[in-house]
């Protein structure tokens, strides 16, 4: 295995030759099953891209989904829930997942008092999928993503939870818009800066097989990539969701993320003026605790929570007390 860093971010190109393991055969032929059991309510109900930004239908569970259209063009097609006078939550997945990634959080008693956004990323889910690698390796695009989600969803000082991609995400929009209207950010085994030593070799090995063009390669990955998101993994059906999930993903996403030149929002995070909470799971395959330590060193009233029973999801893994300790900061930042 040799490595190397590639525009900020380290690139670890892995042999191949060597027989599927029995995760990876069990993570595909679950995908090839799930395609055909998905039922209704994970067929992602998204709307028409000739739909406005802010159209939106209501649905049976009392959710809204709608579109909105960034910068660029892009459609994103999101979903919220609540009273629109609650205090609010903007949930932002990490790559190759979908918004479909908080399904636990949007139906937790301990959130049901607050309004719950979510929408896909640009080449996610319903989304919008570009297939220009410069969609995706302009941070600002990402900023105007969550810019206009929140117009859309008519978000007046929502708090920002990013997990992994999403963190780097949240950070786009702090680096262009500023926080004067983000009242708190959670960041849940985010991404905030593209080095060698916050990350693990794993994840620098993903960069160079998840955007391989060589399709059987990519496949693989796919699913090598899911497990490895896990300490505690999915099984049965939720997992078979996952995967065709994962799988929906534009290659371009994350071909063009990994050349990205904005490679440090740590500057964005420092001056940003409201409180952050960090979420990290102990076993995390992919992002090193040090990336949170990292933050808190720019941000030291920031807090770090550790969750002893998780990998790269803790939302997903422990989410009694994600849920918990979420719904406790939307509290206390909207007390302040």
């Amino acid at each position: 295995m040799t490595g190397r860093v590639k525009r900020g971010l380290l690139v670890i190109v892995k042999q191949q030759s060597e027989p599927m393991d029995p995760t990876r055969r069990h993570l595909v032929t679950a995908a090839a099953v799930g395609v055909g059991m998905m039922p209704p309510r994970f067929a992602v109900a998204g709307p028409s891209p000739s739909t406005g930004a802010g159209a939106s239908t209501a649905s049976a569970d009392a959710s809204e989904t709608f579109s909105a259209r960034s910068s660029d063009g892009t459609v994103l097609a999101g979903e919220a829930k609540g009273d629109h006078g609650a205090p609010e939550i903007l949930f932002i997945h990490g790559l190759r997942q979908s918004r479909l990634s908080w399904d636990k959080q949007f139906d937790d008693p301990a959130l049901s008092g607050l309004r719950l956004v979510r929408f896909d990323l640009r080449g996610h889910g319903d989304s919008d999928k570009p297939t220009a690698l410069e969609a995706y390796s302009d941070a600002d695009r990402w900023a105007d993503d969550v810019a206009t989600v929140i117009d859309a969803a008519k978000l007046r000082r929502p708090v920002l939870v990013g997990w992994s991609l999403g963190g780097y995400v949240a950070g786009a929009y702090l680096r262009k818009y500023g926080g004067s209207h983000i009242a708190g950010v959670n960041l849940v085994d985010a991404v905030t800066k593209l080095a060698p030593d916050l990350l693990t070799p794993l994840a620098g090995d993903f960069t160079g097989s998840a955007t391989s063009h060589d399709l059987p390669t990519r496949v693989a990955a796919t699913a090598d990539f899911l497990a490895a998101c896990f300490y505690r993994p999915p099984t049965g059906i939720e997992l078979q969701r996952m995967l065709v999930v994962n799988g929906m993903t534009a290659r371009a996403a994350n071909e063009g993320f990994v050349r990205t030149s904005t490679t440090d929002l740590g500057p964005a995070f420092a001056a940003y003026g409201g409180p952050i909470l960090l979420t990290h799971g102990a076993h995390d395959r992919l992002v090193r605790q040090a990336m949170a330590e990292h933050v808190r060193s720019l941000k030291p009233q920031s807090r770090l929570s550790v969750y002893a029973e998780s990998g790269h999801s803790p939302f997903h893994e422990e989410p009694v007390r994600f849920s918990r300790e979420l719904a406790a900061f939307v509290a206390e930042v909207n007390r302040s």
